[in-house]
């Protein structure tokens, strides 16, 4: 009778492992369709749209100074403060915005013949930067190099701070549309509909530095000063990513 009981419970022990091990398997499979339906569900698609605002500019970014070579480093020094003085005395009194130095320098000057090099003099200047409103550029540096001015490296354009703050939104609202027209444009052709923004990034809406426009680094040119001065239109640019989903 013992042996009997034996047998039996060891049959229902062999019988029991295999129905535990297949209710695990099942209740895993319940467990699991709730996340993989709610993954078929979640189809997303990334897009990126573009914006891009032209502001006019009003501002012009001068630099400019005087240059002067000659025989002694004390004589060249002299002059260059000289020239320099009346510059700066004239930029001020036209109410200049940020006037300040960019460079001074004083350098030797050799001449190479044969091997050999030779001190034939000093190179020194004094070069500043400033901004003015971009109508008075031109009258300005004519009367620049009046005053004792001999180079000019260059002029860049700039919009106001308020404008191109504004220029920023209209960007990034521009941005955001084209990317949900990109979005629709591609769904509509698969018979898809567009649901909700799963996740937003913005990845810039600054405008690019200031255009530059190149002069001629000598300021001796009679002509150059009557040449009007530009500064046409800043680009203000955004960019936004989207995930869709649908």
């Amino acid at each position: 009778m013992t042996q009997t009981l034996l047998s039996h419970s060891r049959s229902r022990g062999g019988l029991w492992l295999p129905i535990m091990f297949l209710v695990g398997v099942l209740v895993a499979v319940a467990l699991a369709n709730p996340v993989l339906a709610q993954e078929r569900r979640l189809r997303t698609l990334t897009v990126t749209g573009q914006g891009v605002e032209r502001i006019p500019t009003t501002t012009a970014q001068v630099q400019l100074g005087v240059e002067v070579q000659g025989k002694t480093a004390a004589g060249v020094q002299q002059e260059v403060a000289r020239r320099s003085a009346a510059v700066v005395e004239l930029l001020r009194s036209q109410n200049v915005e940020q006037l300040q130095t960019r460079g001074i320098q004083l350098n030797p000057v050799y001449n190479y013949e044969d091997n050999v090099q030779r001190l034939v003099g000093y190179s020194g200047s004094n070069i500043v930067s400033f901004r003015v409103p971009t109508e008075q550029a031109g009258t300005l540096l004519d009367d620049a190099v009046e005053a004792g001015a001999s180079r000019i490296d260059g002029i860049s354009f700039t919009a106001p701070d308020n404008a191109i703050a504004a220029a920023q939104k209209e960007a990034l609202q521009e941005a955001t549309q084209d990317a949900q027209q990109q979005a629709d444009a591609v769904l509509s052709v698969l018979n898809l509909t567009r649901q909700d923004v799963v996740s937003i990034q913005v990845n810039g809406a600054t405008p690019p530095p200031p255009t530059p426009l190149l002069l001629d680094r000598s300021a001796s040119n009679a002509e150059f000063a009557k040449t009007p001065v530009i500064g046409g239109e800043q680009e203000v640019q955004a960019s936004v990513t989207l995930e869709i989903s649908y």
